[in-house]
Parts: C-alpha cells; sequence; structure tokens
C-alpha cells in the first residue's frame, strides 16, 4: 500500500473521476505521491554520491580506467535528470498549495486523474501536451 493511498484517508485509496476534482483527499494522495517520489530520489542520489566517493581508485589498466569512467559520466547525467525531476515536482508541490494543480496551464481545463496519477508533474493536458509536442515537431523539421 502506497503511502499517498495512507496519507488520503483510508487504505488503498485511489482518486477516481467520480469524485469532485481536485477535493481534498485528492490533493493531499497527490501531495503525498509527490513527496514520496521526491523522497526516493533523494536517497538514491545520496546513494550514487556515496558510491562515487567510493569509486576514486585510480584504474592502471585503461579499459578498467575508461569503463569506470563511462560509469561515472552516467551516473552523473542521471544525477542532472533526477534534478531536473526535483524541480518538477517542487513546482507541482506548489501548485497543490496555491491551488493551481491539476489544471492545465494552456486551457485551464481538468487534466484527469488517470494522466496526473502516471505523470503526477503534468502541467498539460492530454490534448494540449498532443498539440504542443505536434508544434515542436514542425519547428523541428524546419
Amino acid at each position: 500500500m502506497s503511502t499517498a493511498a495512507v496519507m488520503a484517508g483510508k487504505p488503498g485509496y485511489q482518486p477516481s473521476e467520480d469524485e469532485p476534482f481536485m477535493n481534498e483527499r485528492q490533493l493531499e494522495y497527490f501531495k503525498q505521491k509527490l513527496q514520496a517520489w521526491k523522497d526516493d530520489i533523494l536517497r538514491e542520489s545520496r546513494e550514487t554520491l556515496v558510491h562515487l566517493q567510493s569509486e576514486t581508485e585510480n584504474h592502471p589498466d585503461l579499459a578498467d580506467r575508461a569503463t569506470s569512467e563511462t560509469d561515472r559520466a552516467l551516473e552523473l547525467r542521471t544525477r542532472d535528470r533526477q534534478r531536473k525531476l526535483i524541480s518538477k515536482i517542487d513546482e507541482a508541490l506548489r501548485r497543490i498549495a496555491d491551488g493551481s494543480y491539476g489544471y492545465c496551464e494552456d486551457t485551464g481545463e481538468p487534466i484527469g486523474i488517470a494522466r496526473l496519477d502516471a505523470r503526477p508533474t503534468a502541467t498539460l493536458s492530454l490534448e494540449a501536451q498532443e498539440r504542443h509536442e505536434r508544434r515542436e515537431r514542425v519547428h523541428r523539421d524546419d
């Protein structure tokens, strides 16, 4: 059972389209889901940092050194992605606090429970996201 389900009022709680959109229980559910996700990322990040610090050994073999450097670069790229994701999670938590969470930035319409459950940092409805991606493709192809 997820922390979000427990914190939303009862074990096994799952937001649904049958209840008022972004009611208190849903907001608490997404807040706890986002916070748990952030906590997991931070824990993994600390573990990565410890691993990188312990991997500072000097490899006499060039192949071992190259492998070690490749692993290190991959871990650093992953940490950079995680840092950006934490920023998106913090922004979603801010939107929960100010009451704008769950609504499309383009249209102001509800994003939808299923989309938010799958991607809690979403800021666009599925339709708005698809329009945005089509525009990007067109401009990229120019």
